[in-house]
């Protein structure tokens, strides 16, 4: 679109927050390929929203107050003096949905604009270039949603997740007490522990039914979640999955069941890598969690985890406590005995 090129060197300054209960930061908001981008004062990118998925929460109003869609509560407000940013959003806005070919029928408002940047840059010739852009515009709630569909299709082989109510409970306290990513305790699975897009992190009921202390599933958790700060687990299934994949997410904001099915299953089957435990002595710092159990937890004789044994950061120290125990009980039975 040409209108990217007028606009590609306009910058102005606002506040935005990530949710409603979070404050609100200076930025700075400019316009890239397909995208806006909102960085830091430090001019260190936040996150970047699809321009084709911009929407108005006030519109004739100033200051302006934008959202990207689907996440009403994640807000952009730019003054009423940034004249000329409102109205290049605006413009840009307008010429997405004059070329949008049937309005309603998509879910997703960055297709039309996805294709258009196609066209003009030539990005996606290349696979690897196909899956970074259609990563930097896939919003948090579309992975929360990917997530949730492939826990559904890993539920089927596997059995429904544990749900006990006081097991439940005790679950979200050691989630809180964590700072965790969302727990979801299976009944049965090849693996001990996995993470999926959106932030769920999956665990064995054998990691509370086999072990005398909750610091083992803690620090399973902790682990796959690092695992997935590391690198993003969207891109895993995009990768997995083959170019059609992210052309498919790019364009309609879904992927077709089969690639849920096939990736799910793959996740079930494939070999992993334990990841180097020195690199998870920060994780278990962070946490304020003892290493050594889950080092003993992977390996029983811990030659192989003994960095996580030597230099347990816990060591000698008093840490904050897991769980009482009268929740690790209840977490031990979230299964149901």
């Amino acid at each position: 679109m040409t209108a990217l090129k007028k606009y590609a060197r306009l910058e102005a300054s606002g506040l935005w927050r990530a949710s409603p209960g979070d404050q609100r930061r200076e930025v700075v908001v400019s316009i890239g390929d397909a995208t806006l981008i909102i960085s830091d004062m430090q001019d260190r990118a936040i996150t970047h929203w699809s321009l084709a998925a911009v929407q108005r929460a006030n519109p004739g109003k100033r200051p302006a107050v934008f959202f990207p869609e689907g996440d009403p509560g994640e807000t952009l407000e730019l003054a009423a003096a940034e004249t000329q940013m409102i109205d290049a959003i605006e413009k840009l806005r307008r010429a997405v949905e004059r070329t949008r070919p049937k309005p309603g029928r998509l879910r997703w408002l960055g297709m039309t604009l996805s294709i258009a940047a196609v066209v003009a840059v030539g990005l996606f010739w290349v696979p690897q270039a196909l899956v970074n852009h259609t990563l930097a515009v896939v919003p948090q709630v579309k992975r929360v949603e990917i997530g949730a569909a492939l826990l559904a299709r890993i539920e089927r082989m596997t059995g429904s997740a544990c749900a006990d109510p006081a097991g439940l409970r005790a679950l979200t306290t050691l989630r809180a007490r964590l700072g965790s990513d969302k727990l979801i305790m299976l009944p049965g699975t090849v693996l001990t522990s996995l993470h999926l897009p959106g932030g769920h992190v999956l665990l064995n009921r054998a990691l509370v039914e086999d072990f005398e202390e909750p610091d083992v599933v803690a620090g399973y958790a902790m682990v796959e979640q690092s695992l997935s700060r590391a690198q993003d687990p969207l891109r895993d299934l995009l990768e997995t999955s083959g170019t059609w994949a992210s052309f498919q997410l790019l364009t309609t904001g879904k992927l077709k069941s089969e690639i849920l099915d096939s990736y799910a299953e793959h996740l079930l089957t494939k070999n992993r890598t334990p990841p180097a435990p020195e690199g998870l002595l920060p994780v278990f710092a962070q946490a304020e969690l003892r290493s050594t159990p889950y080092a003993y937890a992977r390996d029983i004789t811990g030659e192989t985890v003994l960095p996580l044994i030597e230099a347990d950061p816990m060591a000698g120290a008093a840490s904050r406590a897991l769980l009482s125990d009268a929740d690790w009980l209840r977490l031990q039975n979230i299964c149901g005995g």
